[in-house]
């Protein structure tokens, strides 16, 4: 269970990095280094007390999937989930602490379901537009 052995008294502390687009080869050298100073907060957070978490997440739906599965001839659902597991492996390496149990993918329906169901909300009330 998420929860076991979490000291609810202790306070809480978010920290969200933009996730990103799993759409090339691999990292490159900007992913780090906005990176880094979000694992340094999470590190001096946790050494205070808190609560943290850090998760990581791919945004990976949209133009740049696109682009890259026609440079390589693959189906974008195939070079993504590829791409997916080759920068998890190069963000795991560099010893960064995020909380990998709460990993997210905008590629998941449990996921898009929740942000096209808002945007649905958003287009009733016209509050949304092309």
């Amino acid at each position: 269970d998420i929860g076991d052995g979490l000291d609810t008294s202790r306070p809480k502390c978010y920290i969200l990095d933009m996730f990103p687009y799993p759409s090339g080869a691999g990292l490159h050298v900007g992913h780090p280094l906005g990176y880094t100073a979000t694992d340094i907060l999470s590190r001096f957070k946790r050494m205070k007390g808190f609560n943290v978490l850090h998760p990581m997440g791919w945004d990976a739906f949209g133009l740049p999937a696109e682009q890259y599965a026609i440079q390589t001839g693959t189906h974008p659902k195939t070079t993504t989930a590829r791409n997916i597991d080759r920068f998890r492996i190069q963000l795991k390496s560099l010893g960064f602490s995020y909380d990998w149990d709460r990993e997210i993918s905008t590629t998941e329906p449990a996921y898009y379901k929740w942000t096209q169901w808002i945007f649905l909300q958003l287009l009733k009330r016209g509050l949304a537009y092309q």
